[in-house]
């Protein structure tokens, strides 16, 4: 997610792991059109040897990778989204059965930027 309201995502049922992580930084390397920085936290999905492996390629394609400092969710900005999903836009409703709720999630998910839009100013980072 950019301040911009960018949004690239997957949902899936599996476990996430390293492997997922890969798959989804390399299929974004390949689509890019310009530089892109992705913000990563410390999970161990996301520092893995096998993601730190793939950088080199993934710089030469314009995707560069930026670690947060550890115990800073405050600067996450995908930290804020979680909380408008789970506390704005999901209802509910949406949590009475598995369907509902992967149905509802790729509802949102597939319209944030076109109909549902988070606000980055410099006052709610605070």
């Amino acid at each position: 997610m950019s301040r911009s309201n960018d949004f690239i995502y997957k949902n899936t049922e599996a476990n996430i792991n390293s492997d997922f992580i890969i798959q989804m930084l390399d299929e974004m390397s390949l689509s890019i059109t310009k530089f892109t920085v992705v913000v990563l936290d410390n999970a161990r999905v996301h520092t893995a040897r096998k993601v730190k492996e793939l950088f080199k390629i993934w710089n030469d394609r314009g995707l560069f990778i930026f670690y947060l400092p550890p115990y800073s969710p405050h600067l996450n900005i995908i930290e804020r989204l979680w909380k408008e999903l789970k506390e704005g836009w999901l209802k509910p409703s949406d949590y009475q059965s598995a369907d509902n709720l992967f149905y509802a999630l790729d509802r949102i998910c597939a319209n944030i930027g076109k109909e549902l839009f988070m606000n980055f100013s410099k006052a709610s980072l605070t």
